[in-house]
């Protein structure tokens, strides 16, 4: 019997989610995402004790994070997420249009330190992919640019399993052998601590 063709992405650009279909190519699989290969970043593991929660990805100076939330089925969560956001930042961010739809642009003051900030989300089918680009590239279209086309063949992988509203979708490390190092992210958060960060390479 013929193997059946995948079917044809209905889509130009992702992200995409893992039930549809999408381009099949060499991706890092972490569990609940699957990551294109781009030899020019380093990529990080973000945890929050013992659950890895977050990608970040360092690229020139600057750091995208990324993060998988389970959403409701009914409706979307960026909208709500974002609402969160500008109301933590307090007038540091404003929101204008990319191509994701709407982001939210600024620079945020935190710890006497300033720190341009870039959030973009996308809705997908149950999940919310978040983005949060740090550091001076944020607003340089040669590296943001960069990180947006990674963003669009990333695999998100809901899985079926009940999850409640805004949990993250659990990250796994594609091998046990990774040597480990510690670093301080960014954090989703503009103003606390961020999550334990640990090599996956």
């Amino acid at each position: 019997m013929a193997e059946q063709e995948p079917a044809a992405p209905t889509r130009e650009s992702g992200p995409w989610d893992a039930d549809e279909p999408h381009p099949e190519s060499d991706r890092i699989d972490l569990g609940g995402l699957r990551l294109p290969h781009n030899p020019d970043f380093d990529l990080r593991l973000a945890s929050l004790g013992d659950q890895h929660v977050a990608v970040v990805v360092i690229y020139k100076d600057t750091t995208l994070q990324l993060q998988a939330l389970a959403a409701p089925r009914s409706s979307g969560l960026w909208d709500d997420t974002k609402t969160k956001i500008m109301a933590q930042a307090k007038g540091q961010l404003e929101e204008q249009e990319g191509p994701f739809g709407t982001e939210l642009h600024g620079e945020l003051k935190a710890d006497g330190n300033v720190r341009p900030a870039r959030y973009l989300g996308v809705d997908g089918p149950r999940w919310l992919l978040l983005g949060v680009i740090s550091g001076k590239g944020a607003f340089d279209e040669s590296i943001a640019g960069a990180f947006v086309e990674y963003i669009k063949d990333v695999v998100v992988v809901r899985g079926d399993d009940p999850m409640a509203r805004e949990a993250p979708i659990p990250l796994s490390r594609p091998n046990e052998q990774s040597a480990e190092t510690e670093a301080e992210g960014p954090g989703l958060s503009p103003f606390k601590r961020g999550p334990e960060i640990s090599e996956i390479r």
